[in-house]
């Protein structure tokens, strides 16, 4: 007589999904909190300040998602020249798919072309959106290198990540300008002062600072062919050189008969401030678009050292001192 068999059920991915969901809501209260420079709050999550939305994200990526050897990840700390980033590769790898007159920059914001992998990894309640995007997926995070499942970061793993940092100074001014856009209007806005203090503690968004810089420099020493280092000072002072650089590191260069057309001095153009601020698509507000944020709020100045308007030479002399501490020995220094 044939006995039949039993097997383990198979969770399907919408379960599967809500398991971690579920982890997720679990492990939030057990985590050290505090108030964000918005409304959310910050959870500490394995050494760093991120948000409900950022964690759920990163532990369904550790969970769930299957990276490809084409995947491209563009990799920030908030404030670092994300948008720039996000343009630059995009044009870089669809060069010969567009003309730069009728270019996709000139209709949508880069972080449409280029999504955010915390929040896409949560669409449709399952990896079907984010495995439906075609090769090579381009994918936007502000997540710490550390953060990211080993399938990812190891040198088996063909996936490449391109980072890119800033003064810190810099960063620390942007985030509090954009910060006070987006509290909301009940909300007093938020003083130089108090934010700065926060900052030097490391508590802002996938802060702290210095250790998500870290992270990512190390990680191009040890590897560099899985993750460039780029900065942001160097960028604004040699854009066509960088962007050589990243094309190269992308697998890509540019061919003699490229640089005869001058591509890259178009796409350097293409995604310049000037030129990406002045498009139409990124003077809208809120009113007429279905998130919180404005692409008017992704363009302020896109300058070098205009911490100078808002921080006394005591401020700027404390977190370069700060940086000083941090970096010490590492081999990495901002200048």
């Amino acid at each position: 007589m044939e006995t039949s068999k039993t097997f383990p059920s198979v969770e399907t991915p919408d379960e599967a999904y809500q398991k971690t969901f579920k982890n997720c809501d679990e492990l939030l209260p057990t985590l050290p909190q505090t108030k964000g420079w918005w409304s959310v709050q910050l959870f500490q999550y394995h050494g760093f300040w991120i948000h409900i939305f950022g964690i759920r994200g990163s532990m369904l990526i550790h969970d769930h998602f299957k990276p490809r050897s084409t995947d491209i990840v563009v990799a920030t700390s908030p404030k670092c020249g994300t948008t720039w980033l996000r343009a630059l590769v995009f044009s870089i790898i669809n060069r010969a798919s567009f003309d730069f007159s009728d270019h996709p920059l000139r209709k949508a914001n880069p972080q449409d072309l280029v999504p955010f992998f915390e929040s896409i990894i949560h669409k449709d309640g399952s990896t079907s959106f984010v495995d439906g995007i075609p090769s090579p997926r381009l994918l936007s995070t502000h997540l710490p290198y550390s953060l990211f499942p080993t399938r990812m970061t190891d040198d088996t793993s063909a996936c490449r990540f391109v980072y890119i940092c800033r003064d810190p100074k810099d960063v620390f001014v942007s985030k509090w300008h954009f910060a006070n856009k987006l509290r909301p209007k009940e909300l007093p806005p938020l003083s130089l002062e108090e934010t700065f203090d926060l900052f030097c503690k490391g508590v802002s968004h996938y802060g702290p600072f210095w250790d998500h810089v870290l992270g990512y420099w190390k990680a191009s020493v040890e590897s560099p062919k899985k993750v460039l280092f780029l900065k942001y000072e160097e960028v604004k002072k040699e854009p066509l050189g960088c962007v050589r650089k990243v094309a190269e590191f992308l697998g890509v260069p540019f061919t003699p008969e490229e640089e005869n057309k001058e591509i890259v001095e178009q796409i350097v153009k293409l995604c310049s401030f000037e030129s990406m601020s002045n498009q139409v698509v990124n003077k809208l507000d809120k009113r007429y678009q279905q998130r919180p944020i404005s692409n008017s709020d992704f363009f302020r100045k896109g300058e070098v050292g205009d911490w100078v308007n808002h921080l006394s030479p005591q401020m700027a002399e404390k977190l370069d001192q700060i940086a000083e501490e941090k970096l010490q020995d590492t081999g990495f220094n901002f200048h």
